[in-house]
């Protein structure tokens, strides 16, 4: 396969192409447009399809944290009276809600809010409390947690009966009508986009891996917020090509020998995220397998199986099929060792991570450390314990290597 030289990289159409869906949608409120505020693991399709712009709280957390200014956001909802255990994202909105401005970045205020519970329930709440708040109305599908490996037709009809009630009210408040031929056309493009986007992070699993693992926390942000266009489609299509391409030729961008491969599991703490990921390229660990980016990519064939998709999110699924997930990843992707962030923000996901430990080390026989940390309050992360843990995990995984071989010679 060969790429056109006069391109941009993908990676600076992504980032271009998230600018412009902000920039689209602080030009739509200044046009006396309603603009929400939307949960990340909502049904994107609904919005694209009928044209209504949306913002990611959540998105604008990591990107505050990222920036550093999570730390002073987080204190300033603690002084409105938000409890410190409440997760960073939710914080740092509390304060924007309340500041109307950031430094860092900003978003234009909601005239609807739309979300689910199919993250946490955390974020159930952290919307009714914006909605009370601000004074305006919170459209909520509630996608039930999965007891079961698959989603079962009476869930899917139920989460199909508050999709189509959803579309009703937001055609009310918002004066636009759903075009249901449109709504396929999104859902199309909504598949393109996620097959490529899994195409490039299943790259991975190549020796060495075209890229630097923490290049997903890069580049995943458009898979959030705008995988039903046709632009987001042929950047992902693009990045996958790219490292196509690397995987032919050797190469990586990974800077450095790949020593060891490891899976990491949960958030990145991106308050943090430049000093996580050297205490890793130091020592010549790439990641290699993840299930928090490519989480974002919705496989379905019909409006049926969308349904389910949006209840196999990772903390909606049921732990069994969590587990599965993980195991074959680091099979398939050849990790030496797997870290897991304990994420003081993300209880619900971070509760089950020692059985997930467990699982891990028994089933794929590979050493498993943890970390304490969150996902945008640097207060919760020590590098001084991070630096510990990397380095036992680095002198573990460097044994296992020599006895293999040893054994082999």
């Amino acid at each position: 396969m060969e790429l056109v030289h006069n391109k941009k990289p993908a990676k600076i159409i992504l980032r271009e192409l998230q600018d412009k869906i902000a920039e689209d949608a602080w030009d739509a409120k200044k046009r006396g447009e309603k603009v929400g505020w939307c949960a990340s693991n909502f049904p994107q399709e609904i919005t694209t399809a009928m044209g209504i712009p949306v913002v990611y709280p959540e998105n604008m957390g990591a990107a505050v944290g990222a920036k550093g200014g999570g730390q002073r956001m987080c204190e300033y909802a603690e002084g409105l009276g938000y409890s410190g255990d409440l997760c960073s994202y939710s914080r740092i909105n509390f304060a924007y809600a309340d500041l109307k401005e950031c430094e860092e970045q900003e978003i234009p205020m909601p005239d609807f809010l739309l979300c689910c519970n199919n993250i946490c329930n955390c974020m159930m709440k952290w919307y009714e409390n914006l909605a009370l708040e601000l004074d305006i109305p919170l459209l909520f599908i509630d996608i039930p947690h999965l007891d079961a490996p698959e989603c079962d037709d009476n869930r899917i009809r139920y989460i199909k009966a508050q999709f189509n009630e959803c579309i009703s009210r937001l055609e009310e408040i918002t004066g636009k009508k759903m075009d249901f031929e449109k709504l396929n056309q999104v859902m199309a493009i909504s598949q393109r986009s996620s097959k490529a986007w899994l195409r490039a992070v299943g790259y991975m699993q190549y020796e060495p891996s075209p890229f630097s693992g923490f290049d997903i926390f890069n580049n995943m942000a458009v898979a959030c917020v705008g995988r039903g266009t046709v632009e987001a489609a042929e950047a992902f299509e693009q990045l996958a090509d790219e490292y196509e391409v690397l995987v032919r030729e050797g190469k990586s961008t990974f800077k450095g020998e790949e020593k060891y491969r490891i899976l990491f599991e949960g958030i990145a703490c991106w308050a943090n995220l430049r000093f996580t990921y050297k205490a890793l390229q130091s020592r010549g660990i790439n990641l290699t397998a993840s299930v928090y980016g490519p989480a974002f990519s919705f496989i379905y064939k019909n409006l049926d199986e969308l349904m389910a998709a949006y209840a196999y999110v990772p903390n909606s699924n049921c732990f069994e099929r969590e587990v599965e997930l993980r195991v074959t990843d680091a099979i398939k992707n050849k990790v030496d060792g797997a870290i897991i962030h304990i994420n003081r923000s993300c209880k619900h996901w971070s509760g089950n991570m020692y059985e997930m430990e467990r699982q891990l080390r028994e089933r794929v026989g590979i050493p498993v450390i943890t970390f304490d940390g969150d996902q945008s309050d640097p207060r919760c992360f020590s590098e001084a314990q991070y630096e510990t843990r990397i380095q036992a995990l680095t002198e573990i995984m460097e044994t296992n290597k020599r006895e293999k071989e040893g054994s082999m010679s």
